[in-house]
């Protein structure tokens, strides 16, 4: 199949570059106002790059009117407030997208999108990695046939983040959602997909560099801190020289799952491709509690 690539300069762009290569497939083009892209070299040398989007969407345009050279997919990597438009632009290309959590920042957004697919006859799929993570999905059985009807949850993640994050789109509230959107949601949704849609979602800590907060979900009630302040992290991690640390307990025991995160995406790509992959109602739950955390002030 033939990919187009929005977004190529980000962070986790190589990771859908590393998925389309592995499966056999080819970027024809990609797009970025930043042109630092020379990582398209190693793994799709040819394929067209623009830096601006008009350019980008002309040149699909004209492939896809000769048939055989039809775009099939867009990849969405692009900064989180753009995700909604650029959908909605593969859609206008007869494409389906294939986009970046989070899939968007708030409910009326996805309910556009929703209206979209149907109008163009297309579809959204949103990467939910953690989803087809071995482990949690070893631990959702468990928790499925435990017979336990409430847990308790600690989540703690500490990435640790330079000054460059708050001059970034990233440390704009209005672009990337805040921080509980743009480094939590891949965990609320981890949670719910497990525990159960959420009924309270309360924030009681907030900065610059960390939110912290409670869920009520259908089976469990969860403690929650996210931070981005290396000066927070764990004694251990900093002798050790880690920059991340990731703690979920359940009931009071550690759940490991540090491990297995290099192929996730090739997994995510597998499944869309072969028509399981997750799509846009699928994003929702995360997407109205990170939105209801945002309105809130502690």
């Amino acid at each position: 199949m033939n990919f187009a690539l929005i977004g190529a300069g980000g962070y986790i762009a190589p990771r859908h570059m590393e998925a389309i290569k592995s499966l056999g497939h080819n970027l024809v083009a990609a797009v970025d106002a930043n042109d630092s892209v020379g990582i398209l070299d190693r793994y799709f040398p040819d394929a067209r790059f623009f830096t601006d989007f008009e350019r980008f969407e002309a040149f699909l345009e004209k492939r896809n009117a000769s048939g055989a050279e039809k775009v099939d997919f867009v990849s969405i990597c692009s900064p989180n407030y753009l995700h909604a438009s650029h959908i909605k632009a593969a859609f206008r290309l007869g494409a389906n997208a294939i986009c970046e959590k989070p899939l968007v920042l708030t409910s009326t957004e996805l309910d556009e999108l929703a209206a979209a697919e149907k109008r163009y006859d297309r579809r959204l799929y949103t990467v939910l990695q953690l989803r087809v993570h071995d482990a949690i999905i070893d631990l959702k059985k468990k928790v499925d046939t435990s017979g336990k009807s409430m847990h308790e949850i600690d989540l703690q993640y500490f990435t640790s983040r330079g000054n460059w994050y708050h001059e970034s789109w990233k440390g704009e509230v209005k672009k990337s959602g805040g921080l509980s959107t743009n480094i939590g949601v891949h965990f609320f949704d981890m949670l719910t997909w497990i525990f159960g849609p959420a009924k309270e979602a309360t924030l009681t800590q907030k900065s610059a560099t960390t939110e912290a907060g409670t869920l009520k979900l259908e089976r469990a009630n969860v403690k929650w801190l996210l931070s981005i302040d290396r000066e927070q992290l764990p004694a251990a991690a900093k002798v050790s020289g880690k920059t991340t640390y990731r703690s979920l307990k359940i009931d009071g025991a550690e759940f490991e799952f540090s491990e297995g995160f290099t192929e996730l995406h090739n997994r995510v790509y597998k499944d869309v491709l072969s028509g399981k992959g997750y799509g846009l109602e699928h994003a929702r739950t995360a997407i109205e509690i990170v939105e209801k955390l945002r309105g809130q002030n502690p």
